[in-house]
C-alpha cells in the first residue's frame, strides 16, 4: 500500500486506520483526519484536478519531511479528485508512531501543506455559477508555524 493515493473513489477510513495499525506492538498512536465537502455558502458540488504523477510526488515529500520531523511508524494519505457533492469524503490523512504527539502534529502539519499548497485546482459550484478557489490568509497562517 502506498502512502500517497489519489483516486475517485471512495475510501473506508476503518480499513486505512486498521492499514496504519498494522505494526502490532510498534504503534502505540494513530491520529486521523477525514476531510468533508460542505455545503456553506450554497455549495452544490466541487470539481477538483490534479497533475497526475506530479501531485503524489509532491504531496510524497511532505510525508518524506513529517516522517523526517517525527518518529513515525507508517503515514497514508488519501486524496480524492473528481466531482464531489456536500457530505462526501474528501480527504484521509493518518499518521501512526508510539506516541500520541508525534502523531498528532504529523497529522496536523500534513494536512495543513495538504489545504494550502498541495498540488490541486478546485472549483465550486453554487446556485450563481462556479468559481476558482484561492488561497485563504488563515490557511497561509497555519502553514507558517511549521518554518
Amino acid at each position: 500500500m502506498s502512502e500517497v493515493c489519489i483516486q475517485r473513489e471512495d475510501f473506508d477510513p476503518g480499513a486505512e486506520i486498521a492499514a496504519l495499525s498494522s505494526k502490532y506492538g510498534e504503534v502505540g498512536a494513530i491520529a486521523s483526519f477525514i476531510g468533508l465537502v460542505r455545503a456553506d455558502g450554497g455549495m452544490s458540488g466541487m470539481t477538483l484536478d490534479h497533475y497526475p504523477g506530479f501531485a503524489e510526488r509532491e504531496i510524497g515529500r511532505h510525508v518524506a519531511e513529517a516522517k523526517r520531523r517525527w518518529p513515525l511508524l507508517g503515514v497514508r494519505v488519501v486524496h480524492r479528485v473528481g466531482r464531489l457533492t456536500p457530505g462526501e469524503r474528501i480527504v484521509f490523512c493518518g499518521t501512526a508512531s508510539s506516541h500520541r504527539q508525534a502523531a498528532f502534529a504529523a497529522a496536523e502539519f500534513l494536512m495543513d501543506y495538504l489545504k494550502t499548497s498541495a498540488p490541486f485546482w478546485k472549483l465550486e459550484e453554487r446556485d450563481c455559477g462556479a468559481t476558482w478557489v484561492e488561497a485563504r490568509t488563515s490557511d497561509d497562517e497555519s502553514l507558517k508555524r511549521w518554518r
